[in-house]
């Protein structure tokens, strides 16, 4: 299983809460599902166009990224840049 992954994943806190990446700020939403083995995130650029979407799935073998509509760099790219801001209220 990729730790460097789900290390960085779970820098975003449950819920919803702002962060920085690339100079930008996020809005961002993550959710876990079947007790953590499902996880999806959701992040948008506040201001801005862009936007980060992905699931992750934990098997009993291995761990998939799933990126929604999207390169899986871009979603790397952007898990290894984010700065938490604060959860938001």
């Amino acid at each position: 299983m990729d730790d460097q992954r789900i290390q960085l994943i779970n820098k975003i806190p449950l819920g919803a809460s702002k962060a920085k990446a690339f100079g930008r700020t996020y809005s961002i939403s993550r959710s876990d599902f079947n007790a953590g083995q499902s996880i999806k995130v959701y992040a948008e650029e506040l201001g801005g166009t862009d936007f980060i979407s992905f699931n992750y799935y934990i098997t009993a073998n291995t761990a998939l990224l799933k990126p929604c509509e999207m390169p899986q760099e871009k979603v790397m790219s952007f898990l290894r840049e984010l700065e938490l801001i604060t959860p938001s209220s």
